[in-house]
């Protein structure tokens, strides 16, 4: 009986306490939607309180709490800051809910969105698009300067791929299964309906999957979370394209219940920074949604975004030096109009149908289907058209490349050095002309056709028509107060069509589909079932085969909140099939390239976790680590897809071990996060193609370089602070400091067509093992491994504001030649080293080109105003102020694959095959005015 009397009064004693305690709580909504907002920071003035609200947009605050009147700040980036004056008794509970935020107009355009999306991210020459989930307005001002401000030199965030991170649509994973990389261009100048993003980083958790390592976009295009009203856009840049108009009608959710959005646009230009890159694209977008009943609701998308767009080259030292950074060789004059032979076009529809459930006040499940189809075409000139004289295939023409390296002054320079005549005519004749000649092509292919011939120049695309098919369900589900969680399967289905399709024959009618450079007839027919077939315009020809992928994925994770800590747990696993099937025997591999070939399986797990303790409401510290196994890219997977089934030797799946450690302070003037990181990556492949000279000896060939079992390490740190130092002017730096590294020596596989050549250079049917390539220790060409940005805002009362940033770059680097760091590189015809061989000069020789550092100065400004319940906005920014020259990346050429050739030619004032390199734009405009209604 005691027993019983202590323990009620224990429990009286305990609620008493409970409800003796003081508590301010309440909620943060949109003042239009009137939907919650998520990271809402919340301060209690004069204290060292804050909090920042939840999904459900409520905060708490219980302890240490004042009493008597005291005044509650909210704030939130894009929305206008509010103060609430409340008064605090002792033992009683403050619930101030549905406080209100309204939108800024001086921020409600997403300038610095606007042109990223639609420029840097569907660049393809590098790697522009790895900056995956950074398109979001974010309280940390490191990931907006590195979306924003370090962008235009192609920086990568740690150093890694786009396809470490992942990038959803209402749910469904847009990450193409070719090379995991999100293909930005298929939604590209739909701006206006792709604003709504919910944003994670690194390995925090998502409520949607188990996410890459870089963390999980999520765009919501659901129609009745759209912004209700009508928005019209121009905008007017010298970048990538000169002109682009959007519209753009949301109907909110409407008395029926049903919601319907609208946008269109169009984007176009003659050419962009670079000479000759037309741009040409159309975007089309409907998301409509019935909500069937209080618990039910259903959404419909559709997207379609064609374009068209002119390529530009990369170029040599050489090249740049008797140019500039504008020069393109991709084109020519015909007809008085320039002419790009480099177009790639883009047409890839996505449909998808989202049912969203509310099993309960507690319970949520998303459940999506998604089918995407189109085409993917790059288009290129062949200069290999040949005839067939007495059953041997004979003619090819010059290559039409103005920068075809027989037509450059160091050409004549290295081979003829007692006549410098020659070199000083081909110096002349590019300055003065240096662009492809349309005219001279039609002329040689008449001129063929005339005396019985076919066509001796083509112009082609190589295409890829994928169809896809996802279905994915995701539940969420509030455990109680402290627990979330979510849990998800997703399956998606790929049939990819890969073939090469005659655009134009310049003036010939038919093309002969053999492969000029085989030795034998049979080795030579690019479709055995068909031999020696003439093509015309539209006809498929040169290869044609399918991939097909499965994938099937699970995952699940849960998250713990409390006072002072919060931590979660997620797993996943992964299995991926993977197969290929041509349709084309080709001569070469005429037992390994008709049907289908072998089918691999690929098991990929996933671990991650995380937790942040809350010192206090100033500091903050969070702890993540994870590990993960995947299964390697279609794009990594076969050697020479086009010809044969051939796999990658020795494949597994890549592993990723990755771990980061933040400190974040916050205050109402200061807010700043600290970030060291680590990450190694195992067995990973790369797969090149070029055509090499100096192969086991003095061999020349066509090869496929195979760079199997890679190890990378990531390590590095990130500082970012923002200060809010009156109410008008705010300060900002940025530091991202890394180290990107291999990490071993990667095995270096080569193969080729099994000829004769292939064969005096040790290959044994077409394949060759070269060892270990010493790569370990060689930076990765990763865009800038240390970046730095400074930077001021003004905001004025009546909404016009400005800021400039200066941003710095250094240790940028040169991708290296894997096959020059090999035995091939030392080893002659005899397979002995080369009696020359100096380890001196090869040390010197194989040093890694690291870029110059540069700074880049950037200005953005703009004005709004309020018209009645209309809104007009004008928006400016300048890039590279002061017109920097600088590389952005480049590439070693594989050329010269030995110590000979390379010795040799770099013994030139300019030598003949020099790294290739991509230089950063000039100074460049946006200007975008907006009307809101």
């Amino acid at each position: 009986m005691n027993k019983i009397t202590l323990i009620f009064l224990f429990a009286f004693f305990s609620f008493s306490l409970y409800a003796q305690q003081t508590i301010v709580k309440g909620s943060v909504k949109d003042a239009v939607s009137f939907q919650p907002i998520l990271n809402v920071t919340v301060v209690l003035e004069g204290t060292d309180l804050s909090s920042l609200t939840d999904v459900q947009g409520e905060f708490l605050f219980s302890s240490n709490i004042p009493l008597g009147e005291q005044v509650l700040k909210i704030s939130k980036a894009g929305y206008t800051t509010k103060r609430f004056p409340i008064i605090v008794y002792k033992g009683q509970t403050v619930d101030i809910s549905d406080m209100t935020l309204e939108r800024d107009i001086s921020q409600s355009q997403d300038l610095f969105t606007i042109t990223l999306s639609d420029d840097e991210l569907d660049n393809d020459t590098s790697g522009a698009d790895n900056i995956t989930g950074l398109l979001s307005s974010s309280l940390d001002v490191f990931q907006r300067t590195a979306a924003f401000e370090f962008s235009q030199s192609f920086f990568r965030l740690r150093g890694l791929d786009s396809e470490n991170g992942s990038v959803l649509i209402n749910g469904i994973s847009m990450n193409k299964l070719f090379n995991g990389r999100p293909q930005w261009s298929n939604w590209g100048g739909l701006n206006d309906v792709m604003r709504n993003q919910e944003l994670t980083t690194g390995l925090a958790p998502s409520d949607y999957n188990f996410g890459g390592i870089l963390g999980t976009t999520n765009i919501n295009v659901r129609a009745s979370k759209a912004r209700a009203g009508a928005r019209i856009t121009y905008s007017s840049s010298n970048r990538s394209y000169t002109n682009r108009l959007m519209a753009t009608y949301a109907s909110g959710l409407l008395e029926n219940n049903w919601a319907y959005t609208i946008s269109l646009g169009r984007r176009w230009g003659n050419e962009g920074y670079q000479d000759a890159t037309v741009y040409n694209a159309n975007s089309f977008f409907l998301s409509i949604e019935k909500k069937l009943s209080e618990n039910h609701s259903l959404n419909f998308t559709g997207i379609y975004a064609p374009n068209r767009r002119g390529k530009s080259s990369p170029n040599t030292q050489e090249v740049f030096d008797l140019k500039d950074i504008r020069y393109n060789e991709y084109w020519g004059f015909q007809n008085g109009e320039k002419r790009n032979s480099r177009i790639k076009e883009v047409e890839e529809p996505i449909l998808m149908l989202n049912h969203y459930w509310n099993i309960s006040t507690k319970t949520r499940l998303n459940t999506n289907l998604a089918y995407q189809f189109g085409r993917l075409g790059n288009s290129r000139l062949d200069n290999n058209g040949t005839d067939l004289v007495n059953g041997i295939p004979e003619g090819g023409g010059a290559n039409p490349s103005p920068t075809y390296y027989q037509k450059l002054p160091s050409y004549f320079e290295r081979n003829f050095p007692n006549n410098l005549q020659f070199a000083y005519l081909a110096l002349q004749e590019f300055k003065d002309n240096g662009q492809m000649d349309w005219n001279s092509l039609y002329e040689a292919n008449i001129l063929n056709t005339q005396n019985g011939g076919n066509a001796v120049y083509a112009l082609y695309e190589d295409r890829v028509d994928d169809t896809q098919f996802t279905f994915n369900s995701i539940v969420n589900n509030e455990w109680n107060d402290n627990v979330v969680v979510n849990a998800g399967i997703n399956i998606q289905t790929l049939k990819s069509e890969n073939f090469a399709e005659v655009l134009d024959l310049l003036g010939a009618e038919t093309y002969l589909d053999i492969d000029q450079f085989a030795e034998a007839i049979d080795e030579a027919q690019n479709d055995l079932q068909n031999p020696n077939r003439l093509v015309g315009e539209g006809d498929t020809f040169k290869y044609n085969y399918n991939l097909f992928a499965n994938v099937v994925n699970g995952f699940a994770q849960a998250q713990f909140s409390y006072n002072k800590l919060d931590f979660f747990i997620s797993g996943s696993v992964t299995s991926t099939q993977y197969q290929r099937e041509g349709l084309y025997q080709n001569g070469a591999f005429p037992n390994n390239s008709l049907g289908k070939g072998e089918t691999l399986n690929f098991m990929g797990f996933g671990a991650k976790g995380g937790l942040t303790y809350k010192i206090s409401g100033k500091h903050l510290l969070n702890i993540n680590g994870g590990y993960i196994t995947r299964a390697p890219s279609l794009r990594n997977t076969y050697s020479n897809s086009r010809e044969n089934h051939n796999v990658v030797p020795n494949i597994t799946e890549e592993k990723i071990m990755t771990t980061d450690i933040s400190y974040v302070f916050r205050s109402p003037i200061v807010k700043a996060k600290l970030t060291g990181y680590y990450t190694k990556i195992t067995d990973a492949n790369e797969i090149s193609f070029f055509f090499a000279d100096g192969i086991g000896g003095d061999n020349v060939a066509f090869i496929q370089e195979i760079l199997q079992g890679i190890d990378k390490q990531h390590i590095g740190g990130e500082l970012g602070i923002e200060a809010q130092v009156t109410p008008t002017i705010k300060l900002k730096g940025v530091a991202s400091v890394g180290q990107f590294t291999y990490a071993n020596n990667p095995n270096l596989y080569l193969t080729t067509e099994a000829d004769d050549e292939s064969v005096a250079a040790g290959f044994v049917d077409g394949f060759k093992d070269f060892g270990a390539s010493n790569l370990k220790n060689y930076k990765i060409a990763a865009g800038p491994h240390r970046a730095y940005s400074f930077g001021f805002e003004y905001r004025d009362p009546d909404f016009w504001w400005f800021g400039a940033t200066a941003n710095f770059f250094t240790n940028t680097y040169i991708d290296i030649s894997p096959l020059t760091r090999s035995a091939n590189f030392t080893t002659d015809f005899d397979g002995n080293v080369f009696n020359d061989y100096d380890e001196d000069l090869a040390r010197e020789l194989l040093q890694q080109e690291r870029f110059d550092d540069y700074m880049v100065v950037n200005l953005v400004g703009g004005k709004s105003w309020k018209i009645g319940s209309k809104y007009i906005s004008v928006f400016a920014s300048v890039n590279n102020l002061l017109d920097e020259v600088f590389k952005t990346g480049g590439f070693e050429q594989g050329r010269n694959a030995n110590f000979r050739q390379l010795r040799d030619d770099k013994a030139l004032k300019t030598p003949v095959f020099g790294s290739k390199y991509w230089y950063g734009r000039g100074t460049t405009y946006f200007l975008n005015v907006n009307y809101r209604f």
